[in-house]
C-alpha cells in the first residue's frame, strides 16, 4: 500500500482553499476503506427507511436531507453538492474538487509530484482518488465511466436519489414474473 503524503501548502499558489479542508479531504482518502463500510451501512439503513420516505414523500424529505447531506459531506469531502455523488467509486475523493471538474480521471497536466497543474500546491484530486480506491474493497469501481454532470440535480440529495433508485431496482427484481400464456 502506497503511503499518502500529508498535504502542506507552500504558500506560492493563488489557491483560496482552506488548509483544514485539504487535511480532512486527505484524511477521508486515507481512511477510504472505513468510510466505504460506513457508507454501505448507511445506504442499507436509508434503503430500509424507503417505506417511510415514500410515505412522507421524497419531495418533502428533500430539503432537510440536503441540509444534513451538505453539512456532512462539505466537512468530510469538501463536497460541491453536484447531486450525483461518486465518492464510493472514487476512493472517497470528490472529483468535483478538480478545478477543471473532470469526472473520469486526471487531465494531462498532473505535475510530477502528483499536484494539480491549475493549483500547484493542491494534490491532484484524481491521484488521491486512485490511492483511496486501492484501499477499498470495491476499489475497481474507479474504472467505471461516470456520466456527465446533470446540472439540474445540483444542490439536490444524492442520498435520496440513490435510495429511491435502489428501492425501484429491488422492487423490480422481487416482482413476480408476469404469466406468459
Amino acid at each position: 500500500m502506497a503511503k499518502i503524503k500529508i498535504y502542506e501548502p507552500d504558500g506560492n499558489s493563488l489557491t483560496y482553499r482552506v488548509r483544514s479542508r485539504y487535511s480532512l479531504r486527505l484524511w477521508s482518502v486515507r481512511n477510504s476503506r472505513v468510510l466505504e463500510w460506513l457508507y454501505k451501512t448507511f445506504a442499507s439503513g436509508m434503503l430500509g427507511l424507503h417505506p417511510l420516505w415514500r410515505a412522507i414523500g421524497y419531495n418533502r424529505v428533500e430539503r432537510p436531507m440536503v441540509a444534513v447531506e451538505n453539512a456532512v459531506k462539505s466537512v468530510m469531502f469538501d463536497c460541491r453538492m453536484c447531486g450525483q455523488c461518486a465518492l464510493s467509486s472514487t476512493g472517497m475523493s470528490c472529483p468535483m474538487n478538480c478545478p477543471k471538474s473532470l469526472r473520469n480521471g486526471p487531465c494531462g497536466g498532473v505535475r510530477a509530484n502528483g499536484h494539480c497543474e491549475v493549483e500547484p500546491d493542491m494534490p491532484c484530486v484524481w491521484v488521491q482518488a486512485w490511492q483511496g480506491s486501492r484501499n477499498m474493497r470495491d476499489g475497481d469501481a474507479i474504472l467505471n465511466v461516470q456520466p456527465a454532470i446533470d446540472q439540474s440535480l445540483r444542490g439536490s440529495s444524492s442520498w435520496l436519489r440513490v435510495t429511491s433508485q435502489a428501492a425501484e431496482a429491488r422492487d423490480a427484481a422481487n416482482a413476480p414474473a408476469e404469466n406468459k400464456g
